[in-house]
């Protein structure tokens, strides 16, 4: 990837310099007017710096406006699957951050736009999985109305393991069994492996049983 008139690569910056000062020439090149034809090479820009604050200075929303700048730009190439890598980043860190409409919007948009793509519908299932969840986390019945709302939009979701775990939960929840809830959980993980952010909103869901943060606190 190579720099707005710059003859060494973004990565030489990360390499050679300390955050700050990479992240301060990264950033002026970002502001300089991006000519027609070169928004994926900005895009490029924005990851980056991105990257930089989520994993060297740790300022999430930071990071959130320039993958969200990124996915400006590769939606004015038309690079839909790149702008929709950015934009699964952003919706991630909202729902981390308890931005749970935001996520949502997104989710739902990315789930949408690869539902009826051949290659990619098999991850559909996926981000109205992740939607779910934070319709969840919100409420109840927000989370029931969704998901009939996902299997409409999407049969194939109905016969997905996470379409079934949905249920079970929901269920769980609805009569407030904290038992069911975890083994359903357990059940899930013991053939798909939750991952960190699963893991946190399915706590996070499960509190609600346990009233007040009541109970061990995990999913075991």
């Amino acid at each position: 990837m190579h720099s707005v008139r710059q003859p060494s690569s973004t990565c030489s910056f990360r390499a050679n310099m300390t955050p700050q000062p990479a992240l301060w020439t990264l950033e002026m090149l970002t502001k300089r007017r991006i000519p027609k034809g070169r928004f994926t090479i900005a895009a490029k820009h924005h990851i980056t710096i991105a990257e930089i604050y989520e994993t060297e200075l740790v300022d999430i929303e930071k990071a959130i406006a320039h993958y969200e700048q990124s996915a400006d730009y590769y939606k004015g190439e038309e690079s839909n699957s790149s702008a929709n890598k950015c934009l699964l980043k952003v919706a991630a860190y909202a729902a981390q951050l308890e931005q749970y409409q935001k996520a949502i919007e997104i989710y739902e948009q990315v789930g949408a736009n690869t539902m009826d793509n051949p290659l990619l519908k098999y991850s559909a299932k996926d981000y109205f999985f992740k939607a779910a969840l934070c319709h969840f986390i919100v409420d109840e019945l927000n989370a029931k109305l969704a998901l009939e709302k996902y299997e409409e939009m999407f049969p194939a979701f109905t016969d997905s393991r996470e379409c079934k775990l949905l249920k079970k939960l929901l269920e769980a929840h609805e009569e407030q069994n904290s038992e069911a809830y975890t083994e359903a959980v357990k059940e899930f993980d013991s053939i798909s492996r939750l991952d960190q952010w699963l893991t946190t909103m399915l706590l996070r869901i499960k509190k609600s049983i346990q009233g007040d943060g009541e109970g061990d606190g995990d999913l075991k």
